[in-house]
């Protein structure tokens, strides 16, 4: 297993910025290169600690899916090899935890789809009865599937600021009402059919978050990542109960060890313990192996 990598240190490319996890590079005037770091986020926060080997485990899942649900929308990748656009000795940087993709035009939303009920979406219904002002059915309880998954989009936040959910009016208003169907439309397709194929791996996603980016021509794209444990809230379907807050293979881990601090959600955040690095790596590999096959 090789070295951590907290932050990339690519000089042949140049920087075009850094996001919570991924270092992004330009690769010529069309193309970007994107290194998926073992960074961690919590609560919007970097936290100090890498998860060991979480870059290339992130990388594959979203390889896995990108593969997987092209025939719904085109994706991001290039399948140029990452390791061929940089540096001889930067190429231990890149490898296994990048991607060169095509240089898109970001839409200003996460296209979030939640599935069951739980997180936020929890809150808001016990409050409301609704989810992102959208109606459901009394008498719901924590962790139940929803009658059918319902979009519910986000503003997409500076780094170390905290994501805010928006009605459907919102995203027609940011993107136009075409599109905004669109996006809706294919977000759920996109969730149904990963769902569908994650049971069967016995892994229930419970919710997740897509971005979409449009080429010269307005053609939508899927980008970013895709169904990892980063965006995802994957839990095992042979534990998981109504009623009950199910355990989980992503990151949602580490915030229930951080519930159990005295920390205000501000940066800087809290070293972690290296049971809980080694855990956290852990549940990481076992979503890979279980969704893909691949051991990590």
């Amino acid at each position: 297993m090789s070295a951590p990598l907290f932050e990339s240190s690519i000089k042949s490319l140049p920087l075009i910025g850094k996001g919570k996890v991924r270092d992004i590079y330009a690769v010529g005037d069309d193309k970007l290169l994107v290194i998926t770091t073992d960074r961690l986020s919590a609560f919007d926060v970097i936290l100090p600690d890498p998860i060991p080997e979480k870059g290339r485990v992130l990388t594959a899942v979203a390889e896995f899916w990108f593969g997987k649900l092209s025939h719904v929308v085109p994706n991001q990748l290039t399948g140029i090899d990452p390791e061929s656009v940089v540096a001889e000795h930067e190429r231990d940087q890149v490898r296994g935890r990048s991607m060169v993709v095509k240089r898109l035009k970001p839409l200003p939303i996460e296209a979030v789809v939640r599935g069951y009920l739980i997180g936020s979406g929890w809150k808001d219904y016990q409050t409301t009865g609704t989810v992102c002002g959208i109606p459901l059915p009394a008498g719901l309880q924590l962790a139940q599937k929803l009658p059918e998954p319902i979009f519910t989009p986000a503003t997409k936040a500076e780094v170390g600021a905290h994501d805010e959910n928006i009605d459907f009016a919102t995203v027609e208003n940011l993107v136009g009402a075409e599109l905004a169907a669109k996006v809706r439309e294919v977000s759920l397709r996109l969730y149904r059919e990963a769902a569908a194929h994650a049971r069967i791996k016995g892994i229930v996603i419970a919710d997740t978050k897509f971005e979409f980016g449009l080429d010269d021509t307005g053609r939508l794209y899927l980008i970013d990542e895709v169904l990892t444990p980063d965006s995802s809230r994957f839990w095992p379907a042979d534990s998981y109960q109504v009623g009950v807050s199910p355990h989980s293979f992503d990151k949602q881990f580490v915030r229930d060890y951080l519930e159990t601090l005295d920390w205000n959600k501000q940066a800087p955040g809290p070293s972690l313990p290296a049971d809980i690095i080694e855990k956290t790596a852990a549940k990481y590999r076992e979503a890979l192996l279980r969704l893909t096959g691949i051991a990590g």
